[in-house]
Order: structure tokens, then sequence, then C-alpha cells
């Protein structure tokens, strides 16, 4: 509880420095307020409490490791912050703040044992989202990107809250034991407004993180937005999505799997053939990111369908595998967009003679999001197919190796313009702290991808 305390609280100390125009205080002063509540959670691992507050926060290993890489995730990417929201506004403070709002939304989100803290979690963070996608009100598409995100989050919160709704109406609870417990006693006859609950959730949780044929949102939103906040919404609320999915269908629908599984296995294989036959045939690194996030929803999608006690960590070592590369990904995009004014593959020509460092760091962020041995990514890859073959869906493995294939032409897209194609433009100039991060995600991600025991050993999270 201590960690989300401090994550509220530091966005309200940020708009008082904001305030008094002490705007240089803003990044250390959140890098601190951050490392804080990073330490905090980490102090809860393995206390094994019991929910608080009449049961409607749980801050066991599930939430610690989640928490845990969401703060670290926010903390690199407010790390490339410097100067980057000073080009948009003054008002750098509230910037900031509603990022932190963001995050306290999604603490809550990875802590959630009752469904009314899953939506009020959930809208923390969505609203916040709404804002920050529109944050450039001098520029058309984010305010365009702001629009659509509004609308079709709207939409979705609608599907999410009348299937939490409909749950209450069959189960009379909204705690998540509570409702595991009726579904127990039930075993048949059971109440249809539940089966449709049930369906709704899907639909709305489905909405949150991108998955298809729920998608059509994301490549304009992600496109749209600033840089910076789509390297957050494609990252750490991602990650929290998932997180707060697992948790509610691992404790509270595990033993009706049979009824809706057949039902996320469908929107996995979409998911898959959608986000990478798609980013096949983009011209704009940006939104082939985009794209390609979708797919890697599928990926996580597996950990779900294949419900296990290792589905926890699975998904945690995916989603941390995938965060990383990404912020490598969009930290690279935001210099050469900043220094050469396009985000196109031909705008990364030459990078391999023009900035080796940069070349690399990028290549071991492809290498990893495409799946490639020694790289975190295949890591997460490996367990997700393992936790699948174990319960006997060799089928869906096929197809997500296909799509695992397909996937590794447009990311090598990126690595054969770096170092097979020529350019006649100028160096690209890499600050201190673009340097720190993209060095720090980069060894992560080969330290996770060679030494894979220092994520593999942890307890289930489940």
């Amino acid at each position: 509880m201590t960690t989300l305390i401090i994550i509220a609280v530091l966005p309200i100390v940020l708009l008082y420095l904001g305030l008094f125009k002490a705007n240089k205080l803003l990044l250390p002063v959140t890098i601190i307020g951050l490392l804080a509540a990073l330490g905090t959670a980490i102090m809860k691992w393995n206390s094994y409490d019991a929910p608080i507050y009449h049961d409607m926060m749980l801050f066991d290993n599930f939430s610690v490791a989640f928490s845990g890489i969401t703060i670290v995730s926010t903390l690199l990417i407010l790390m490339l912050s410097k100067g980057y929201f000073e080009k948009i506004s003054h008002n750098v403070a509230e910037y900031f703040a509603i990022i932190l709002f963001s995050l306290a939304g999604i603490i809550v989100m990875v802590s959630y044992y009752n469904l009314t803290m899953l939506f009020v979690g959930l809208e923390i963070m969505s609203v916040s989202l709404y804002i920050l996608a529109g944050i450039n009100k001098k520029d058309f598409a984010s305010n365009e990107a702001s629009l659509k995100y509004f609308l079709m989050g709207a939409f979705s919160t609608g599907f999410l809250l009348f299937g939490i709704a409909l749950i209450y109406g069959a189960t009379h609870s909204f705690n998540l034991a509570a409702i595991r417990d009726w579904v127990t006693a039930h075993p048949r006859n059971m109440d249809p407004l539940f089966h449709t609950g049930v369906v709704l959730i899907i639909i709305g949780l489905c909405f949150k993180v991108g998955a298809a044929p729920f998608h059509f949102w994301t490549p304009d939103v992600y496109e749209g937005s600033p840089t910076l906040i789509t390297a957050f919404m494609s990252t750490v609320v991602k990650t929290a999505g998932f997180a707060a999915f697992l948790r509610l269908f691992s404790v509270s629908f595990i033993s009706i799997a049979d009824f809706w599984m057949p039902t996320l296995m469908v929107i996995t294989v979409i998911t898959l053939f959608v986000g990478n036959l798609t980013a096949l045939y983009q011209h704009s690194f940006k939104r082939m990111l985009a794209f390609s996030s979708i797919s890697h929803a599928g990926y996580l999608l597996f950990a779900i369908v294949a419900l296990s006690a290792a589905s926890g960590n699975a998904v945690f070592i995916y989603a941390t595998a995938y965060s990383i590369a990404s912020i490598i990904a969009f930290a690279v995009l935001l210099l050469v967009q900043q220094q050469l004014g396009s985000d196109s593959f031909e705008s990364f020509n030459g990078l391999g003679r023009r900035n080796p460092f940069l070349a690399l760091v990028l290549t071991i962020a492809m290498l990893s999001l495409a799946g490639i041995p020694l790289t975190a990514g295949f890591m997460g890859k490996f367990f997700m197919f393992y936790g699948a073959l174990s319960r006997f869906q060799v089928w869906l493995v096929i197809l997500a190796v296909v799509n695992a294939i397909i996937s590794i032409f447009y990311y090598f897209r990126v690595i054969i313009a770096m170092y097979f194609r020529s350019s006649e433009q100028t160096a690209l100039e890499v600050p201190g702290y673009y340097q720190f991060v993209l060095g720090f995600s980069a060894l992560a991600t080969l330290v996770i991808g060679i030494y894979p025991a220092i994520v593999t050993n942890l307890p289930n999270l489940i």
C-alpha cells in the first residue's frame, strides 16, 4: 500500500513544484519518488499479506512483480523526457503529474481483489491516457488520437461495467474469492447472467489490451500520440492490462475455463494474424510498432488460454522482455524523429555507419521482439509456447510459430536498412541520458536471454 501512496502523492508534489516554476527539479524528484516506490514494493516480496480494506486490495508477490516492472518501465521512459515536454508546452509539471496519476491507476489494477477496484484503477489510468494522447494540442494527429481513444475507451468501459454488473447480479458480490466460491458451488445450472457477464468482461478487457478484433483504435492512437506517450501506452499500460486480465481469470473463472477458453483461443489466433500480417505492409516504423504490439497481445493471451500456476511467471517474463525491447525501439525512434523529422524505414538507412551504438541497441531490440535466441524475447515466447504445449494445444503453438516467422520479416527490415543501405544523412547525436536508458535496456535484454534463471527461478506468482 505504501507504493500506491507514494505514487499518488508524488504527482501532487510535482504540481506544487510547477506552481513555483521549479521545472529543473521535476525529473530528479520524479526519479527519486519512483525509486522509493519501487523499493517499498520490493520490501513486500514474500510477505503474503491477506487482502486489506475489506478485501478490496491484495499486495502479494503477483502485485509486487507487476508493480515493479511497470514502475521500472515508467522510470526508463520518463528519463527520456528531458527537454521533450518543454517543446510542447511550458506547463511541464502537469505532464509528469498525469503520467504518474496513470501509474497510480495501474498499481491499483495489478493489486485489486474486488471488481470495483479493477474498474476504479482502470478508469484512473484511462482518463489520464485520454489526456496524454492529446497532450500536444497544436498537433491535429494528437487531437485525433485523443478523441478516438476517448470514444473507443468509453465504449469498451461500458462493456466492462455491464459485465461486472451482471457478475454481481448473479453472485451478489464483487469480491474475487466470493465469485470463485459461487462458481464452485454452482457447477451446473449456472445463472445465464453470469456467462453473459464473463463474455462482456472479456470484450472490455480485450479492448483495453488491444486484442483483435477489438484493436482498431490501436494503430491510429499509437501513431497520433506523442512518441513518448505511445511508448508508455504500449509497454506499461499493456502490462497492467494483462496483469488485471490474468488475476481475474486465474482467481475467479478458472473452474469454468471450458466456457471461455474457446472464445479466447479464437481471439488469440485472430490477434496474431491481424497484428503480424498488417505490420508487413507498414512504411512507418512507428505504425509498424503499433501493429507489432497487437501481435504481442496475442502471444500474451497464451498465458490465459493455457491458464496454470505458471501463467503469472510467463506473463511477467514476456511483459518484461517486450517492455524493455519496446523502450529501446521507441527511444531510437524518438531520436530519429527529432533529428531527421521522419519515422519512415528510410530514415534508418545507414544508421550502422552513422551511429554504431544506436544501430547495435536497436538490433538487439528487434531480435528480442522477433524472439531470436539469446534475447529476453526468446525466453518470453518459449514460456508462452511451453505453457500452451503443456495444455495439449499443439495447433495453437504451430500457428504462433508461423506468426513468429512472419514477424521476423518486418523486424529485420529495420536491421537491413541500418546495415545494408546507404544514406547521406548526418550522424545522430545521442544524449547521455539516452545512452544510459538504451545501454541498460539492451544489457537487460541480453542478460535475461543468456541467463534466464534470473527471472525463471521466481516462485509462482499465482
